[in-house]
């Protein structure tokens, strides 16, 4: 009997490689670039302006502030509209994703309000952080 070959068996598929990027954005209610710079650097971060965020696979995607970090997965924040959002791979960056976020919402919602007290003409009267991290400030003007 005659060796018949399928058409089929014969037939290759072309291999393309499918690259797929994981990274992962988080908007915050941030909207001024040069106080989340300031908070970056006072909660110790070295930040790099105007950058590329590196993550898996050599990906990289653009971002305004970038915190690079060791292991090459950076964290990344970048304009999105009238705030920022923070873009990295999370999975490769090894970080507490909640903790990092909290952090620095927290320390620039502080600085906002400071700056905005000034501006407006109080006085800071009182400031205490609480048991559950919660800053409680009271501020008071002269009529």
């Amino acid at each position: 009997m005659p060796n018949a070959q399928s058409p089929i068996s014969n037939y290759q598929l072309p291999i393309t490689k499918l690259i797929m990027s994981h990274f992962t954005s988080i908007k915050v209610q941030i909207k001024h670039g040069e106080i989340l710079h300031q908070v970056l650097q006072e909660l110790g971060y070295q930040v790099e302006c105007n950058a590329k965020v590196r993550g898996y696979n050599g990906d990289r995607t653009q971002a305004e502030y970038v915190i690079r970090q060791s292991n090459g997965y950076d964290l990344g924040f970048r304009r999105q509209g009238e705030s920022y959002e923070i873009v990295a791979d999370f999975w490769g960056a090894k970080i507490n994703q909640k903790q990092f976020v909290n952090s620095i919402t927290q320390k620039y919602a502080h600085k906002t309000l400071m700056a905005t007290v000034e501006e407006q003409g109080f006085n800071v009267e009182e400031e205490e952080v609480l048991e559950d991290g919660t800053v409680r400030v009271v501020v008071g003007s002269w009529v």
